[in-house]
């Protein structure tokens, strides 16, 4: 299994996404926000947290605009899987991958803290290593993590089970509690909280090894009897 792991200008999660995915079991590739392609054989597209192109006009939009996004874009057309955390949310977003936008945070202040999360749907690759209705404490650290889309837009995502994490306790004022969702064809995930910040107990957390762990699970290839 490989995974590409994408850095902009102001990422500063890439090593800490790198270190999970690997730890799950994948290569890891990492890709520079101007390359026009991605490496051949990928199973997973990471985007992670930071603050890219230092959060200017909006949160993501130009990283949304970088010449990989492209790639990154066809790539999940194609079916491929794609994971943004928390700064790669909003790129996503940007990008059109994601309906929805991230906007400041209710209370105007930046939130750095543990947050208990509900699993609102286990029927993903990112989320099937969990009991449903579990919950999960993953850390936050966002300014930008508010949540916020038309009504039409957030029915749709209930109706169609695309909410995969909702906060217990809302921290940031995002419409329905909304932590992640999927998107239509359930290969991308965008969430605020950051799963590989809490992938090992002396972390604080290890919650958020499930949701790598279960995308390996997911996309290793089947064995094959003799």
């Amino acid at each position: 299994m490989k995974a590409a792991v994408i850095t902009f200008p102001g990422s500063n999660c890439d090593r800490d996404l790198a270190v999970a995915f690997a730890a799950a079991g994948f290569e890891v590739v990492r890709v520079w926000h101007k390359d026009s392609d991605l490496p051949s054989g990928l199973d997973v597209v990471g985007i992670p947290g930071g603050f890219s192109f230092g959060d200017y006009l909006r949160c993501g939009a130009i990283a949304a605009r970088a010449p990989i996004m492209a790639a990154v874009v066809r790539f999940a057309e194609a079916g491929g899987h794609v994971l943004g955390i928390c700064n790669g949310f909003q790129v996503l977003c940007e990008a059109g991958l994601l309906p929805g936008v991230l906007m400041r945070n209710a209370a105007l202040r930046f939130v750095c803290r543990p947050a208990r999360l509900q699993v609102a749907t286990t029927d993903s690759a990112f989320t099937h290593l969990w009991r449903p209705g579990a919950e999960a404490v993953i850390p936050i650290a966002h300014h930008d993590g508010n949540y916020r889309a038309d009504a039409e837009t957030l029915a749709r995502l209930a109706d169609e089970d695309r909410i995969a994490f909702r906060y217990a306790e809302n921290p940031n004022g995002s419409a329905a509690d909304i932590a992640g969702i999927l998107s239509q064809n359930r290969r991308v995930l965008g969430l605020m909280p950051h799963p590989e910040r809490a992938i090992d107990a002396a972390l604080g957390s290890g919650d958020g090894a499930f949701l790598f762990r279960g995308l390996a699970a997911a996309l290793a290839p089947a064995e094959t009897g003799a």
